[in-house]
């Protein structure tokens, strides 16, 4: 069930170790990075950001963005800290670190679980050494693993993810590629279909006839094939490409796609809070000398009207399989009865087996979640998306 008084926290560490054709900061490789300067800027912008009135402890901290596993321990440490004694942490709180599977990153695994990580997501995206190549990826299978094995030495909870749905996979190639996956018995598993975005390399070799993506046909079948496999080892999907062993989701993901509050701090780093949304400057440089010029990085900040957090909030929680409650979200934000969801899309989609309702929630169904954006844009009313 939804919370939106759940508040988490987001930090930015922009900086990477090698550039990455999934990288959005390829720009930011840097040789060299001045630690004091940097502790000084993230400590100042948590500072602002809790001073900003949210008075909730925090229920996860996530440390995401370029390369955050290569972040010095006593620099994640004393931000733990510090954001600890702004906020205060909910019991049982979890803080993850996203990581690529490197053997270099691998060697900060203790110290960083010394420092208050007790969560880990780690980038795998294949156990095939020719795809991972392919994905422009720089660590092998073998790395993968010894950097998996580490990581589950540490840490009390450990996800990876994987890419399927590329050019010419097979559904037996996907099968045994995702039984090895599920074989480390690992409590969480992102499983992505490969997405061909624009102005990315993948586009180009599509447009220019390098590459054929997999057809929507065969696509859907892994889907309905990672569906099964997963829910088969206990591992159900919780979220259209998210799956977990019951009690073991992703929390921090969660308060974004139940709509909860989240601070962002950091390079490039969005936050909503308290009906806010908040965007930090991009580029690093620009983003350090905001800090030491005014006290925090943030380049925008603006209200949120109700119908736009309507829309986010239905949006993200019809990715859920547990589904939304109209109602709810109707009163929360102040939005007419009635006016979020078409009910005669609804029924005819229930009818399909494309959606469900089960008293006054409703959902997408496993079919349905193969075409969800279309199927989220027919549901939700048009009210609802004029935001």
């Amino acid at each position: 069930m939804s919370n939106p008084i759940t508040t988490a926290l987001y930090v930015h560490w922009p900086f990477c170790l090698a550039k990455c054709p999934y990288c959005d900061f390829n720009s930011h490789v840097r040789d060299g990075v001045d630690i004091e300067r940097w502790q000084a800027a993230l400590f100042a912008d948590l500072r602002h950001e809790a001073a900003r009135g949210v008075d909730v402890p925090l229920t996860s901290v996530f440390f995401g963005g370029g390369t955050p596993s290569l972040m010095p321990p006593s620099l994640v440490e004393g931000l733990l800290g510090e954001a600890e004694r702004l906020w205060g942490f909910a019991p049982g709180i979890e803080i993850t670190l996203e990581a690529n599977p490197s053997s270099v990153e691998a060697a900060n695994f203790a110290d960083l679980a010394r420092a208050g990580v007790n969560r880990v997501s780690l980038g795998v995206q294949s156990l095939d050494d020719v795809t991972l190549k392919f994905l422009g990826r720089l660590h092998d299978v073998d790395e993968a693993l010894a950097a998996l094995d580490t990581a589950q030495r540490h840490f009390g909870r450990v996800s990876f993810d994987l890419i399927y749905a590329r050019p010419d996979q097979t559904a037996q190639a996907w099968q045994d590629e995702l039984a090895r996956a599920l074989s480390f018995d690992t409590g969480h598993l992102s499983l992505y279909q490969l997405t061909i975005e624009p102005g990315t390399r993948f586009a180009t070799e599509v447009r220019t006839g390098r590459m054929t993506p997999l057809d929507d046909d065969a696509a859907a079948d892994l889907f309905a094939l990672t569906r099964s496999m997963t829910e088969t080892a206990g591992l159900p999907a919780y979220e259209v490409s998210n799956h977990a062993r019951p009690g073991e989701e992703s929390r921090h993901n969660l308060t974004y796609w139940r709509y909860g509050d989240y601070a962002g701090v950091g390079p490039g780093a969005h936050g909503r809070v308290g009906g806010m949304a908040t965007v930090r400057h991009r580029k690093p440089e620009n983003y350090l000398t905001a800090v030491e010029r005014v006290g925090h990085g943030m380049v925008e900040e603006r209200v949120l009207p109700a119908t736009e957090q309507t829309s986010e909030a239905l949006l993200m929680g019809l990715r859920l399989g547990e589904g939304i409650e109209p109602g709810a979200i109707e009163a929360r934000f102040g939005m007419p009865k009635a006016s979020l969801i078409d009910r005669g899309k609804l029924a005819l989609h229930c009818e399909l087996g494309l959606a469900w309702q089960d008293g006054s929630r409703i959902g997408i169904t496993p079919a349905g979640m193969c075409t969800l954006d279309a199927l989220i844009a027919d549901l939700v009313s048009d009210a609802a998306l004029a935001a």
